[in-house]
């Protein structure tokens, strides 16, 4: 992984280096049931106490040869290794700080070289539709993990079929899915890619607060995170991955700290390499810190624990929403298929949107409705939906519960009674 320290100071503020032992707990506001953790989860106290701890030193990065400009360019340049380090960076991975996933999958594709092909699937959030080449390929929604896997292997073979030459290809593909939290087969679908000699690509803001991510054991190339899916609301993101696409292509923004050196002629320029090329302008220091505290917070906890926790919430949400006669669940692979902590679900007869305000006026739940920015995928979900309950009545869009770390079973027993009384 790439980065770059400045000399270290003696001793070091407590946000430099993040400690394992900060809370895993979340802020929130009593009286309100917070199940919209896939649209943006709460802020976990350890980002609020790292950023609290900052804010009185908080000076410019990279820029100042004072104590509190050099301080603050240690704790930036020690986020982005501790980030680094809890996605299992590689040596010559850069660790890019942006504004969210949809902000690192549009860098991604910026620095695309000449000619590449992108293949993604019609399941995917319109993070990781939009940003790719008029030319890329779309594959069906799979029906699952298996045929996903079957249906890569066939199209890369197509691609590669009686060429001579073996042009960029990039796979592009979630995680985990922000309509039905159904898990992607990662690890096999980046054996597929690299079996045609293709990178890949991870949209893993829904994945990443739920389960462990390791790029080089998963062996992907790109990989993709929002902080405010992962407790760090403070506008920070992330891409990481492979170094040469990045340091090749112009930088994603132009200006001040992506350059080496700046002459008198209008073309006089060298941009930087590392992740600076693709840094310009004052980086977002709080949001970096946050996000490495909770990096950091996450990686000496109990992750076990957390995600039968977190299943066994799940499950009780599933099951009670599959005992409501009027409720009807969206998903793309069976009913058994591994997920994290999301359930989309339709009434029968109700408008999502209407049902949502009632929640949140009548019992203080809070829940998304929508097409939830994967459009394609929502409303294919929801014409099978409708086929495979026999509902003639459902709304043309959903509602989507998620939890995370301050779910509790009295919230998801609150939410699943709630539903109940609007049947």
């Amino acid at each position: 992984m790439t980065v770059t320290l400045v000399p270290s100071l003696t001793p070091p503020p407590a946000w430099t280096v993040p400690p394992s032992s900060r809370p895993l707990d979340v802020l929130g506001v009593p009286g309100q049931i917070n199940l919209d953790y896939a649209a943006s989860a709460p802020c976990a106290r350890a980002a609020a106490d790292a950023v609290a701890e900052l804010l009185p030193w908080y000076a410019s990065v990279h820029r100042g040869a004072g104590a509190l400009s050099r301080r603050c360019t240690l704790a930036y340049e020690r986020a982005r290794q501790t980030v680094g380090d809890f996605f299992g960076a590689r040596a010559g991975d850069h660790v890019v700080f942006t504004r969210n996933t949809t902000d690192a999958l549009n860098l991604l594709a910026r620095t695309l070289p000449a000619g590449t092909t992108v293949v993604t699937f019609a399941g995917e959030h319109h993070a990781n539709l939009l940003p790719w080449p008029r030319a890329s390929v779309r594959l069906p929604v799979p029906a699952g993990p298996a045929e996903a896997i079957r249906a890569l292997d066939a199209a890369l073979t197509e691609l590669r079929r009686g060429a001579t030459a073996r042009p960029p290809v990039l796979v592009a593909v979630t995680g985990a899915s922000n309509v039905t939290g159904e898990r992607w087969p990662v690890a096999e679908l980046a054996w597929v890619a690299r079996r045609h000699a293709a990178r890949i690509a991870v949209d893993a803001a829904q994945l990443a607060p739920h389960a462990p991510i390791d790029v080089t054991a998963l062996d992907v190339d790109y990989l993709a995170v929002s902080g405010h899916k992962l407790y760090a609301p403070f506008g920070a993101g992330v891409l990481l991955g492979r170094g040469d696409w990045l340091d090749a292509a112009p930088p994603y923004l132009a200006g001040g700290g992506a350059t080496s050196h700046v002459g008198a002629a209008t073309h006089d320029v060298r941009w930087a390499t590392g992740p600076a090329r693709h840094e310009a302008g004052t980086p977002n220091l709080l949001g970096a810190v946050a996000l490495a505290s909770v990096c950091a917070a996450l990686d000496g906890a109990d992750r076990v624990a957390l995600h039968a926790r977190e299943q066994a919430l799940l499950a009780r949400l599933r099951d009670g929403l599959a005992a409501l006669p009027h409720v009807v669940e969206l998903r793309a692979f069976g009913p058994d298929a591994p997920r994290v902590g999301i359930a989309s679900f339709v009434l029968a007869g109700r408008d999502s949107a209407e049902v949502a305000a009632e929640l949140a006026a009548r019992h203080g739940i809070g829940v998304r409705d929508g097409l939830f920015c994967a459009h394609p995928l929502a409303r294919r979900l929801l014409t099978e939906a409708a086929a495979r309950s026999g509902h003639r009545d459902l709304p043309p869009t959903a509602l989507r519960a998620s939890i995370g770390l301050g779910s509790t079973l009295d919230h998801v027993e609150s939410l699943l009674t709630a539903l109940a009384e609007l049947g």
